[in-house]
């Protein structure tokens, strides 16, 4: 059971006018609640049932405490009865047995609900939701910590909402509602919400700014227009830092990331699918070299299992090394030998391996790195750079054979935690491969979700560390640091590992420095 965070002064002795601007490169395609950087800009809005504080233990958000029983079967969140949306409704259980409905038949990435839960059930005497699984689940506080709640009041009508655009004033319930979302400027802001009980803040506007450059975003800071950087997942610039701590303007947060750079693989092709071959190119890629770049040292080389040290349940399995002769070695015992000499290795049927690496812009760099790296050992690599809806589309149809993209925070506690989400051939969502289908990964994931026994727990968390080391259904290119800039002229910025310095413990804190 956890506790509410909705208490504190009242409005008699807050400052008023204070506009915090943050400046970030996480642009929205559409003014729709469900754009992904929107529905991140949304979370000071529409409050999630939990939450993740800054040291990774889940608590209470618009649940003032949470149950769980029947071998985590049944879960039990009561609703704090003291939010109020901003419109003046009252919120109810009812607007989350609606939201939680509403995500799985009409959201495709949230289509695991309606796989696995049995029933949403109102319990109107206690102010509460009970959801049933069909099977226990053990992930379900953290999973909610990521949806955000509805009005139903709203969103019943809406029948499309995946292409319901709305401008203006959506309805929230936490301290900020979403007063407008203008595409032209590129600001998303964000006003006090009037029907607010809890603690409240010296902010009464929140601008979100956001840039399609770096460049743009890098000088605005540094001539002192935005008050903090905000990237979901990610750090500022490493080669920008200097000169903007040089201004004497700002001071930096440094948290090492839950997240990763890795390399994956479409296992459904050949010679992908062939553990031979993974573990040789895994010999092939300088680690060291890619820190330096990309991160410029803030960061370090990874292990073969994946998962980085800032999780719990972390096992220490063997580095991954770079050593081009032994990755020579292993392709040629593994029958993959350039046989005519054209500098490029052949399949056993005599064909030049010529591979297709799908990639974002964001990868470019280290899509070129690896791809100089595979030319080395005979692995002939072409980059095929696209926008990220094409990425999806064509990840999802597994047009690719390699591919470079990054792991979020939340995408590594989600599904089964550790990574499990990215590659489970069960899971969906823009983000994710589900490129792995070995009933050995999959009953391991199953375990994960149906125990509640915590040393089992720790178990299967180094199995599925001791898998990926062993199987390498994706490569980790480098662990990092995140870095966010903020202004001297704030204190208090509050950072959970979910999604960093954006959430309400931030914006219902922060004080101007003395």
């Amino acid at each position: 059971m956890v506790g509410c965070i909705n208490q504190g002064t009242s409005t008699d002795t807050v400052s008023k006018g204070n506009t915090v601007k943050i400046g970030s490169p996480n642009t929205i395609k559409a003014a729709n609640f469900f754009d992904t950087n929107l529905g991140i800009f949304m979370k000071v809005s529409n409050l999630t049932l939990t939450k993740m504080d800054e040291n990774g233990k889940i608590v209470g958000n618009m649940a003032t405490k949470y149950e769980a029983s029947n071998n985590d079967k049944t879960w039990k969140f009561y609703i704090d009865p003291e939010l109020y949306w901003s419109d003046g409704k009252k919120v109810t259980p009812e607007d989350v047995k609606f939201s939680i409905e509403y995500y799985a038949n009409k959201i495709p990435y949230a289509g695991w609900i309606k796989q696995r839960v049995e029933s949403v059930t109102v319990i109107p005497e206690d102010n509460a939701v009970e959801i049933i699984f069909k099977e226990p689940y053990t992930r379900t506080n953290l999973e909610f910590a990521t949806y955000n709640i509805l009005p139903k009041h709203v969103w019943e009508s809406i029948q499309d909402p995946i292409n319901y655009v709305q401008a203006d004033n959506y309805v929230g319930c936490g301290p900020y509602y979403v007063s407008n979302v203008n595409l032209d400027s590129q600001i998303v802001t964000l006003k006090k919400n009037p029907y607010w009980k809890g603690k409240q803040s010296i902010v009464d506007t929140i601008e979100v700014h956001m840039y399609k450059t770096n460049d743009t975003l890098a000088l605005d800071l540094e001539n002192g227009n935005l008050d903090v950087y905000y990237k979901y997942a990610g750090s500022y610039p490493y080669s920008n830092i200097q000169k903007l701590t040089d201004t004497g303007k700002y001071d930096i947060i440094q948290k090492m990331n839950v997240g990763l750079v890795f390399l994956g693989m479409n296992l459904q092709r050949q010679p992908m699918s062939d553990l031979e071959f993974r573990n040789a190119i895994s010999y092939a890629i300088n680690y060291e070299e890619i820190v330096k770049i990309e991160a410029l040292g803030y960061g370090s080389a990874p292990n073969r299992g994946f998962v980085p040290p800032t999780m719990e349940f972390y096992k220490e399995t063997p580095k991954l090394e770079y050593n081009v002769e032994k990755a020579k070695q292993l392709l040629s015992e593994a029958g993959y030998k350039d046989n005519n000499g054209n500098g490029i290795i052949e399949t056993a049927d005599g064909k030049d391996i010529k591979i297709i690496m799908l990639i974002r812009s964001d990868y470019i760099r280290s899509g070129e790195l690896v791809q100089d790296y595979l030319k080395e050992v005979g692995i002939d690599v072409t980059i095929k750079s696209v926008d990220t809806s094409t990425w999806i589309s064509l990840k999802d149809k597994y047009y690719y054979d390699l591919t470079i993209t990054r792991t979020t925070p939340w995408g590594m506690l989600m599904h089964a935690q550790w990574g499990t989400g990215y590659f489970d051939s069960r899971r969906t969502g823009e983000g994710v491969l589900h490129n792995l289908d070995d009933p050995e990964f999959l009953k391991i994931c199953d375990n994960i979700l149906s125990t509640t026994d915590a040393a089992k727990m720790q178990t299967y968390a180094y199995q599925v560390q001791d898998y990926y080391s062993e199987n390498l259904p994706g490569i980790a290119l480098y662990w990092n640091e995140n870095i966010t800039p903020y202004s001297k002229k704030y204190s208090g910025w509050y950072v959970d590992p979910l999604y960093g310095i954006y959430n309400t413990d931030t914006f219902l804190n922060l004080q101007k420095a003395s």
